[in-house]
C-alpha cells in the first residue's frame, strides 16, 4: 500500500481551476471528425495527500445505488466523478490556452500563481462550500 504523506503538502492545482488532460484516458478522447481532442474541465476537489483531482465530466462510473425508503433516497444507477491522479492533468494558460507548468512569484508584495508564458493566473472562483476564515467574515461585514 502506498504510504500517506505527513505534514503540510501544497499542490499548485486548485479547486475551481480549468485543466486538460495530458495522459491517461481521457487524453484519448476524439471529436465527431476523428482528431484526438484531450478532456477538458474545471477541477471539482483536490486530494493532496493522495495526488489526486476530480474533474468535471471527467472518469465517470457508475455506481449502483440501493433504494432507501426511510431516508427518501431513491435507487438506480448513478453516475459519479472518480479521483485521478494529478499528473494526468495540467493547467490551461489563461493566454495560449495550452497546457503550463506554474511558477509562483511575488508582485504587489504577493504571492501568485504565474504560467511559463508569464501570464498571471486568477485565483479559482469562492464556491459556497468554501470554508471562510474570520478575515473574510470581517471585510464582509465592513461592506455591508
Amino acid at each position: 500500500m502506498k504510504e500517506v504523506k505527513k505534514g503540510t503538502i501544497r499542490s499548485k492545482i486548485r479547486k475551481g481551476d480549468t485543466v486538460v488532460f495530458v495522459a491517461g484516458k481521457e487524453y484519448a478522447r476524439f471529436d465527431n471528425k476523428g482528431k484526438r481532442k484531450p478532456y477538458s474541465g474545471e477541477v471539482m476537489a483536490v486530494d493532496v495527500r493522495k495526488g489526486k483531482v476530480k474533474v468535471t465530466g471527467a472518469a465517470i462510473a457508475k455506481k449502483h445505488r440501493k433504494a432507501v425508503p426511510q431516508m427518501n433516497i431513491e435507487g438506480g444507477i448513478v453516475e459519479l466523478e472518480s479521483w485521478v491522479d494529478i499528473s494526468n492533468v495540467a493547467l490551461l494558460d489563461p493566454k495560449t490556452k495550452k497546457p503550463t507548468r506554474i511558477k509562483y512569484e511575488v508582485r504587489d508584495g504577493k504571492k501568485v500563481r504565474v504560467a511559463i508564458s508569464g501570464e498571471l493566473i486568477p485565483e479559482p472562483s469562492r464556491s459556497a462550500n468554501t470554508r471562510r476564515t474570520k478575515s473574510d467574515e470581517e471585510t464582509d461585514s465592513d461592506n455591508k
